[in-house]
């Protein structure tokens, strides 16, 4: 049975609207963020009618697990937690750590692209694992009002990623295209709204945990809401994959040429990124 059109455009701006809440609630409950997904981890039984397939169960476990992780963290260096455990979740290893989960995160769904023949796409995906800034003079867990995790890419690099994310889903699950537009439109928007491109990390990833948990738990939910497969076409994918291969080219030398120049500080900061910051968590709070 065919959806109709309204529903696509009901579902799918309710789900935005959701996930622009969640994003600021996550942020702003800085332990029950923590809580919540820690207690995700009981709807485990629940995965296996949702998630099948090596790559679907690498993506929820490389994604809750390290989402708790996050909510440790903010909850140490916010409260300045003392004791060994917390102390530990303080040191630099912990946004190395972060680093490389989103980096490993990239390069999954870049070997899935290869594997599909999406190599452009796939190209990209390679050189945005490239140029993600490096921690920790990059990354850090503020200590401000609610403790965010901090990553300062830049606004291009989030669009750039947002286009390739959207790109491999629509190859390797069409089905749940829409779904993934949701929540890529509102990573990609909550910095927008406020004004900061490095919030777009935490906001991706509140985003991704909530979405592969209502998938693994409810697995008819997104394709009786917004199914996309009717909207699938080959040739679309084929240009998509090349748009994106070759965005990520220029992106990449000037990438580069920030860190060999020296100007990254200010680039990638945007050179008034903490005044910003400072503003709005007095806001927040």
């Amino acid at each position: 049975m065919a959806i109709p059109a309204w529903q696509y455009v009901v579902s799918m701006s309710a789900y935005i609207a959701f996930l622009l809440f969640f994003i600021a609630f996550m942020r702003k409950h800085y332990k029950l963020s923590m809580y919540f997904f820690l207690a995700s981890l009981l709807t485990f039984p629940l995965w296996f009618n949702g998630v099948e397939g090596w790559f679907r169960w690498a993506k929820i476990l490389s994604v809750i697990l390290p989402t708790i992780v996050v909510g440790l963290a903010r909850i140490s260096v916010y409260e300045q937690r003392k004791g060994k455990f917390w102390e530990f979740l303080q040191k630099d290893w912990l946004l190395w750590f972060l680093y490389c989960i989103l980096f490993l995160n990239i390069l999954e769904a870049t070997i899935k692209d290869a594997t599909m023949g999406n190599y452009f796409n796939a190209l990209c995906g390679l050189l945005l694992c490239l140029t993600i800034p490096f921690p920790p003079k990059f990354w850090k867990i503020s200590t401000e009002p609610h403790g965010d995790l901090i990553a300062y890419t830049t606004a291009a690099w989030n669009f750039i990623y947002t286009s390739w994310n959207a790109c491999f889903v629509y190859a390797e699950s069409p089905v749940y295209f829409f779904s993934s537009v949701c929540i890529l439109l509102a990573a990609e928007l909550y910095p927008i709204i406020k004004g900061r491109p490095e919030l777009y990390i935490i906001a991706r990833v509140y985003t991704l945990a909530i979405h592969l948990l209502l998938r693994a738990c409810f697995v008819d939910l997104f394709p009786t809401l917004m199914n996309a497969a009717p909207f699938h076409n080959l040739e679309v994918l084929k240009v998509w994959g090349i748009i994106n291969g070759i965005m990520i080219i220029p992106y990449t030398l000037w990438h580069m040429w920030q860190l060999h120049t020296g100007k990254a500080d200010v680039s990638f900061r945007r050179g008034r990124v903490e005044k910003q910051a400072e503003n709005e968590e007095v806001a927040l709070a």
